[in-house]
């Protein structure tokens, strides 16, 4: 693997070792050697600088779908030594407004529309309320500028250069800063894992902004790999170009790999006949699924779990046992310590269930908002995820549950409080519980227990989702599902029986 300080000196490094090798190509046939990349890279810092005065340490929110431009943008932000800050697509004014605000922002990045949705409109608006934040729209271009005009990279992977917003189990999103140095490290063992080569042709089919997809990037740069990218999850349009493109690598999580396994039930020859591995992570795998992909593309399941906070801290090896693979998240990885501490404040021994705490070279430096540390880290420096779950005798991890109350959907977390904090504003609704219940196609889906205020018609589903809509809430959070009760149950001292809930409206 090659090794540099910073990304672009990744992207440097790379280009100058295998500059004709394809790195990437998207799903309308558009492709970029590692030359093409770097150059491009070194063309669009030139215009942001040029155009938008981007400079070192200058914060850039973006929120472009998986595309070519996006890669170069990244690439681009880091040749100037800027401080970026990826934001899911789903994200719309609540979240991103948050983001530009408290990042300080010199300049916001989005697409004209994407996915029926106006985000020009939502920029315009976040910058009339915060100030100060530039607007550039960016549909599949980016600002071109004469690279001898640019200033040296810095030299430095240790400076907060990433800024990941999570939803986390708070209603404001959290700001986890992370440098160069943590996300290669993440990257660099990742790819040790799952073994990864300059053959390999991995699926990047989930959002690019995610800490994930970065990580991704750092790993290509690292191995050499090319990468095969939609900028949506279309089924009929993905598995397709999957199959043309020769995969070896189909990722990236639970709901991806049921759609492969539904795909490969209805085709009548080998969808992917290359594919050497799918790697998961973001949501529970159940250990049926690794079965049934092993059964059918006779390529094993390979995950992990962490968060963005600190992500991948376990993942499954490519020569793990089959029983290990199915039933846990793998080990940890380089440089992971991991300390289990049961609710008594003990440490829970092999086999016993427990917070799951962790130090890490991949672990950020911290919140951008140095408040949420306290209760983010233990007296010893551990981080605290919330997560519990419990180690074989192999130290192969198993997620058993959450200290927190929060729903994945996809991969993604949503704040039940946040959510709950929303209904409660709604004139029919008296009480309100929002509950995660097992999905087979989400990991989780939104399922929102109203009790009806005293007078008024019972709320209807329709309603519930145009008026979360209409308020500005993430998609991805709008429950799916609408319940109605007389009476939300809690315990005695007025904790709802969130679990009571659960068990009711489990399918």
């Amino acid at each position: 693997m090659l090794e540099a300080p910073t990304l672009w000196g990744l992207i440097e490094a790379r280009a100058a070792a295998t500059p004709d090798v394809l790195m990437a190509v998207d799903e309308i046939g558009r492709e970029m050697t590692f030359a093409d990349y770097r150059d491009r890279v070194a063309v669009a810092a030139a215009g942001l600088a040029a155009d938008y005065d981007i400079g070192l340490g200058d914060v850039i929110t973006w929120q472009l779908p998986t595309w070519l431009e996006s890669m170069v943008l990244v690439g681009a932000i880091s040749r100037l030594g800027a401080t970026q800050n990826p934001v899911l697509p789903i994200y719309r004014e609540r979240e991103v407004g948050f983001c530009v605000r408290q990042a300080g922002s010199k300049l916001l990045v989005v697409p004209s529309d994407f996915a029926g949705f106006d985000f020009v409109a939502m920029a315009e608006s976040i910058a009339t309320d915060v100030g100060g934040v530039a607007i550039l729209t960016s549909d599949r271009s980016l600002p071109e500028g004469d690279p001898a005009t640019l200033a040296e990279p810095p030299a430095s992977g240790d400076d907060v250069r990433w800024l990941f917003y999570t939803s986390g189990t708070t209603a404001d999103p959290k700001g986890a800063q992370h440098t160069d140095t943590t996300i290669a490290a993440v990257a660099r063992g990742m790819g040790e894992r799952l073994d990864i080569t300059a053959e390999d042709r991995h699926s990047l089919v989930f959002p690019f902004t995610h800490i994930g997809g970065i990580t991704w990037l750092f790993t290509t740069m690292q191995t050499g790999m090319s990468n095969i990218l939609f900028q949506a999850f279309v089924p009929k349009v993905v598995i397709p170009i999957l199959s043309e493109r020769r995969v070896t690598m189909a990722g990236s999580g639970t709901y991806f790999h049921q759609t492969y396994v539904a795909a490969q039930k209805e085709a009548d020859h080998p969808l992917f006949p290359e594919v050497r591995c799918f790697p998961g992570g973001g949501a529970p795998k159940p250990v049926s699924l690794y079965w049934e992909v092993q059964d059918l593309f006779g390529a094993p399941i390979v995950s992990g779990y962490g968060l963005t906070e600190v992500p991948i801290l376990t993942m499954g090896g490519v020569d793990d046992l089959d029983d290990d693979l199915a039933a846990t998240e793998g080990a940890p990885m380089p440089g992971v310590e991991l300390k289990l501490v049961k609710l008594d404040g003990t440490v829970a021994a092999v086999g016993e269930e427990g917070e799951v705490r962790a130090k890490a070279p991949q672990l950020m430096v911290g919140y951008l908002d140095s408040s949420l540390d306290a209760d983010g880290f233990d007296e010893e420096g551990y981080f605290r995820t919330g997560d519990l779950g419990m180690l074989n005798e192999r130290n192969m991890l198993t997620i058993t549950g959450r200290l927190k109350d929060v729903i994945i959907r996809k991969g993604e977390n949503v704040s039940a409080k946040e959510v709950e904090d929303l209904l409660y504003t709604h004139p029919k609704v008296a009480d309100v519980a929002v509950i995660g219940l097992a999905d087979p196609e989400r990991g989780e889906r939104v399922c929102a227990v109203v009790a009806t205020a005293e007078g008024a018609e019972p709320l209807a589903l329709a309603e519930m989702v145009a008026f979360c809509r209409d308020a500005g809430l993430m998609v991805q959070k709008i429950p799916e599902q609408l319940e109605l009760l007389d009476v939300i149950p809690r315990n005695p001292t007025g904790k709802i029986l969130k679990q009571q809930l659960r068990d009711t409206y489990a399918t």
